[in-house]
């Protein structure tokens, strides 16, 4: 029964993501017509708990109508007593009153109880899988490892890095990749998809360790292993803008102090990274300015909007290494020229290292350095300018983007 319950439990949750998932995309489901998938698919991920919920129900009236009809028993039963027992001259009438009414109130509470049965085993279920999530032992405790005590210069060092990620250990996503990142430098990494871009990025937040291979391999940062770091401290040296922002369903002034969540930002240094980020002016224009509310995941704004407001986010810590991974990459054309200068400002000011993931090379001519990956490692590195006259890879994928962005 309990295993049955727990697939029950597992049906409701996957028939839930089926409903959140095509109302989040609504438009998406009446363009395509998809109404009638969505609805058979989430009858199909529901309806094997069906019949069990039939005979829960089918439970739960039966326990209900026999602790009644005990109830009623009971009652019937103390009248007889006690009529029999006053009769008798055994007991008075306040005793044998007392006596019912005792007996009543008990088998009240019990009916009661008896009733909440189906539920008890509910929740039982439920505080279960609180448990167990609650029990999940992380593989990587964010505050275990050194605090150095002198900030983050902007030194990264990657030597012989190989990584495979633990849910495909078959697929080696970097294999031997060597570069070092000099402190203060804009370093693009530009590749065809699943070349290791983007892992490099997650390898430098150490949301995931790189796979032991040889003594001396691993990333470095100021000459310290990433391993030995807490990854507490690594994250506060670092400033990230993703594809997708991600803003909270707060005002604009909360996201964008979020960003440096050890302390109480004030108001002028929100500005300053407003202004930084190119957003500054287009917040005073609204009409509650930063007190404005950006709705869930930001609905209310446009997506260059939200992207100007991560930028300020991620640097109102002033970071010395800003991460930005495919961060114009969902913008229209006049949205990602307002961004990518933002981004291109934030890169160039206070001798910041800057690691850039881009699909549009046009975002990346700007920077000091571009890495050319192929299957996990480099294979070209330069200038931009020098690898164009070079008439390499990187040649040819800058040729590639052109063209498709002509037409």
């Amino acid at each position: 029964m309990k295993n049955i319950r727990s697939v029950m439990n597992i049906r409701e949750v996957a028939g839930s993501q089926v409903v959140q998932e095509s109302l989040s995309a609504e438009k998406t489901v009446f363009a395509f017509g998809l109404e009638d998938y969505f609805y058979k698919k989430f009858v199909s991920k529901s309806d094997i708990g069906t019949k069990q919920r039939v005979n829960d129900s089918l439970l739960f009236g039966l326990v209900h109508g026999i602790a009644n009809a005990l109830s009623y028993f009971q009652t019937a039963a103390s009248f007889y007593v006690g009529a029999v027992l006053m009769n008798s001259h055994t007991l008075d009438v306040l005793a044998v009153f007392r006596t019912f009414s005792a007996f009543n109130f008990g088998a009240q509470g019990l009916t009661r109880v008896a009733a909440l049965t189906p539920d008890f085993k509910k929740a039982a279920d439920r505080i279960a899988s609180v448990f167990a999530t609650l029990d999940r032992q992380t593989k990587l405790d964010v505050t275990e490892g050194d605090y150095p005590s002198e900030p983050l210069s902007g030194s990264i060092v990657f030597k012989n890095v190989y990584f495979r990620y633990p849910t495909r250990k078959n697929v080696r996503v970097l294999r031997k990749f060597n570069y070092t990142v000099k402190a203060g430098d804009s370093v693009a990494l530009v590749g065809a998809s699943g070349c290791g871009k983007s892992t490099i990025l997650q390898l430098v937040q150490r949301l995931y360790d790189v796979s032991p291979h040889g003594p001396g391999s691993g990333i470095f940062m100021d000459g310290h292993d990433v391993r030995t770091l807490a990854p507490n401290w690594i994250r506060q040296q670092i400033g990230i803008v993703s594809q997708e922002p991600n803003l909270f369903d707060l005002s604009i002034r909360e996201n964008i102090a979020y960003g440096d969540n050890s302390r109480e930002v004030p108001m002028e240094e929100i500005i300053e990274a407003a202004k930084e980020a190119n957003v500054h002016e287009f917040v005073q224009n609204l009409p509650e300015g930063y007190d404005t509310p950006v709705g869930a995941r930001g609905s209310q704004l446009s997506g260059g909007q939200k992207q100007r407001i991560a930028i300020a986010r991620a640097l109102i810590r002033k970071p010395k290494l800003l991460l930005l991974d495919e961060a114009t990459s969902a913008l229209d054309n006049e949205s990602e020229r307002i961004v990518q200068a933002a981004l291109d400002e934030a890169m160039a000011k206070g001798g910041r290292t800057s690691l850039v993931v881009a699909h549009r090379l046009t975002t990346v001519e700007n920077c000091d350095v571009i890495v050319v990956l192929q299957e996990g490692q480099e294979c070209e590195i330069g200038p931009p300018d020098g690898l164009m006259a070079a008439k390499g890879i990187y040649y040819q994928l800058h040729n590639v983007d052109a063209a498709v962005k002509s037409h």
